[in-house]
């Protein structure tokens, strides 16, 4: 299956000419589609577990696009929005790109610009997609370190010494080594600078458990 294949692209305007346009458009650069009257049709669709974004006009029956770009955030829908409107200002663009739109087009628009913004917002999604596989990934990681385990590797990505961590946690250095191997082993860690990006992201700090 093409990444093309894969992704799914939904068309949220009150405007049957413009769903069957954009629909018609996709269809022809191998993008699958499916379109929606009002935000309340779409909301009632089941969402994918894939790549996928949003072309929603600002004004649809019963609620303001912008309105909705929250509702779905609120709703822990995050996938990248591409506005459209026929009456669109700067005011409001500025809004929609500062809520994390990934474009804001004004009726008529070429059809390149919103294909140029639409393969924006998959790309965007698939590397969100891959970022929190990679998160949970790394948090299941964690979880399979034992509490010792994860006060040594706190203290070791803050820069403490062996012999330091030791004394802070009342044993032995060589005891401190061990739970370090398997810290290093557990988190599938190569280096120290990889076990400190990884604690980053995990925000691991001593303290936290």
């Amino acid at each position: 299956m093409t990444a093309a294949a894969a992704a799914m692209v939904f068309v949220i305007d009150d405007d049957a000419g413009v769903r069957t346009s954009i629909r018609g458009l996709l269809k022809s650069v191998g993008l699958q589609s499916e379109t929606f009257g009002t935000a309340q049709e779409f909301l009632r669709n089941k969402w994918p577990d894939t790549p996928s974004c949003i072309v929603l006009d600002v004004r649809l029956p019963g609620v303001n696009g912008l309105d909705f770009q929250h509702q779905l955030a609120d709703a822990g829908i995050h996938s990248p929005i591409v506005f459209i409107t026929g009456h669109g200002d700067i005011p409001m663009s500025v809004k929609a790109m500062k809520s994390g739109a990934v474009e804001f087009l004004t009726k008529p628009f070429r059809d390149q610009d919103l294909l140029d913004a639409i393969h924006q917002a998959l790309d965007r999604d698939r590397a969100m997609r891959q970022q929190g596989s990679e998160l949970a990934e790394l948090r299941n990681c964690f979880e399979s370190l034992t509490a010792r385990q994860r006060e040594v590797m706190a203290l070791v990505v803050s820069g403490m010494l062996n012999k330091q961590i030791a004394s802070e946690l009342g044993t032995s250095e060589i005891t401190v080594k061990i739970h370090r191997g398997h810290v290093m082993r557990k988190m599938q860690a190569e280096s120290l600078a990889e076990l400190v990006r990884m604690a980053s992201k995990l925000e691991v700090a001593p303290g936290k458990k």
